[in-house]
């Protein structure tokens, strides 16, 4: 799994969550998840989230943390475990910089005081699958209530933050391939 800090800002529309994006963009070839910081604001059109449409609930965020990871020999199903373990991660970090800081996980979100933090999906592309995961850095102007890091989290190193997630879901993710190589098989 090879991860990437992106130094630039980049607003997240959903056009980002296509295949080989990170590779045209990046140069990063093969399975890989990576974080940037920008503005949020996906429209119905561009919005993955059926359910999302449905009920039109379009994604905004004035400044968010955003993850996006592209797997190349995952299914759909495998890529909402991959998503729920990149939450519980989050989670984990978040409760470790911001001990005091009650914080809830229910399925791909996180929410804090019973304001979500997050926003998240898993999708299939013709050639991949792939994950988005957006953290508010800022919550103004939300479409609904919504935490965020700064205020809400106590994180005020967001790409301290954002470097420590991709370690720990790296090293979680090759862990759990070599725990896959490890065992024997059994016939009974």
């Amino acid at each position: 799994m090879k991860t990437l800090l992106i130094n630039d800002e980049i607003k997240y529309t959903g056009t980002q969550l296509s295949p080989h994006w990170i590779y045209k963009n990046f140069h990063i070839q093969g399975n890989c998840i990576v974080a940037f910081i920008g503005e949020c604001e996906v429209n119905l059109s561009h919005m993955v989230d059926i359910e999302d449409v449905i009920n039109n609930e379009p994604i905004y965020s004035q400044k968010m943390l955003n993850f996006i990871e592209e797997n190349f020999n995952a299914s759909l199903e495998q890529m909402v475990y991959k998503q729920r373990l990149l939450v519980t991660i989050t989670k984990e970090v978040i409760e470790k910089y911001s001990p005091t800081v009650k914080i809830m996980r229910s399925g791909d979100d996180l929410y804090i005081n019973n304001k979500k933090l997050s926003v998240s999906i898993a999708t299939k592309s013709i050639t991949s699958s792939l994950i988005h995961f957006g953290l508010n850095i800022i919550s103004d102007g939300a479409p609904i209530k919504a935490a965020d890091l700064i205020n809400d989290a106590k994180i005020n190193d967001i790409k301290e933050f954002a470097q420590k997630i991709l370690e720990l879901y790296k090293e979680e993710t090759e862990d759990i391939s070599l725990a896959a190589c490890k065992v024997r098989g059994v016939l009974e």
